[in-house]
């Protein structure tokens, strides 16, 4: 009787997964469509990227929080290049008015979606279309990338007018602009090159602040702009507030 009950527990206990190899295509899809590797994914990955950030930050960088990036890790919560988890930044005083999105580049016609956002919601090939693969890692795409066909670098230019809080060099996703805005929005362009802008200025719709360039997280996508777009600060789909071409 306590071999059968043993068997049955056997049976019933879950397995996890610890990862996913990026040799394994079949097993990677078959991972995707269970529900629960989503909160594992976003879970391994954040600890993998805080590692990184936190051992190649110069020492003219702020340091990363250590509890802060525990209890994210632990909770699964999107954290920052500056330690702190997203939802408890401090509050930034902006001047900018209420006006819609523009996209973040010069001539929209010549760029496109190389990499959408990753949606919870979509399919599992959306979700596949949608992960950054980082050496034999798998990261959701927390906002979207835009290129070029031919791969020449393009203007980028800001969505909303808004206050520079922050420019600076990140190892894995190179230079990096943040701009907050009204509305608790806020947006963030990386992968830059020539930054035109420093932190404290305050730009206006359209203004130009850098052009694109290639980083170490996207370097496959050779030179191209990661776009994200924080309400409330929580990532959302850029595209939802970006208008139609």
């Amino acid at each position: 009787m306590n071999e059968q009950n043993k068997k049955t527990n056997q049976e019933e206990t879950p397995k996890t997964t610890q990862g996913v190899p990026a040799s394994q295509p079949s097993s990677w899809k078959r991972a995707m469509s269970k529900r629960w590797v989503f909160p594992a994914a976003y879970i391994a990955a954040a600890g993998i990227i805080l590692t990184l950030v936190w051992v190649y930050q110069g020492t003219g960088d702020k340091a990363m929080n250590p509890d802060s990036a525990k209890e994210a890790v632990e909770t699964g919560a999107s954290v920052g290049t500056e330690g702190t988890a997203v939802g408890e930044e401090e509050s930034v005083e902006v001047v900018a008015k209420s006006e819609n999105f523009v996209w973040p580049v010069a001539v929209p016609s010549e760029i496109s979606v190389v990499k959408p956002f990753y949606d919870s919601e979509a399919s599992t090939e959306e979700h596949e279309a949608a992960m950054v693969q980082y050496n034999d890692t798998f990261i959701p795409n927390t906002g979207v990338d835009l290129a070029r066909g031919d791969n020449k670098t393009f203007e980028v230019k800001a969505a909303l007018a808004g206050k520079v809080t922050r420019v600076e060099q990140n190892p894995l996703t190179g230079q990096v602009v943040e701009i907050t805005h009204s509305d608790n929005l806020k947006t963030v362009y990386q992968s830059l090159a020539d930054v035109k802008v420093k932190q404290d200025d305050e730009v206006k719709q359209g203004d130009a602040i850098a052009s694109a360039g290639v980083n170490e997280l996207g370097k496959t996508l050779g030179n191209h702009l990661h776009f994200e777009v924080y309400e409330d600060g929580q990532p959302v789909n850029p595209q939802g507030y970006l208008p139609e071409k």
